[in-house]
């Protein structure tokens, strides 16, 4: 219990290092309308980066789904068809 305490107080303490990066915080003004294009910009570009590892997985595991029924279909007509 003391660990996980620990840790608690160490994020809470920590959250206002942690609420940006130097740059990013410190170069964008929220004020100017480049400034708000360039932070869409970087919210836009973290949320493919992040959706890239999920579809490129699901993408494969679509493929092998897809293929996995294909093989069970063509045996499944292959005993079909020969005669007992």
């Amino acid at each position: 219990m003391l660990p996980l305490a620990g840790a608690a107080a160490i994020l809470t303490l920590g959250m206002a290092a942690a609420w940006a990066c130097p740059t990013c915080k410190d170069s964008v003004n929220t004020s100017d309308p480049d400034g708000l294009n360039l932070a869409r910009g970087y919210f836009f570009s973290i949320l493919l980066m992040l959706a890239m590892p999920f579809t490129l997985a699901g993408s494969f595991g679509c493929y092998v789904w897809r293929e996995m029924r294909r093989q069970r279909r063509a045996s499944d007509s292959a005993t079909e068809e020969t005669p007992s």
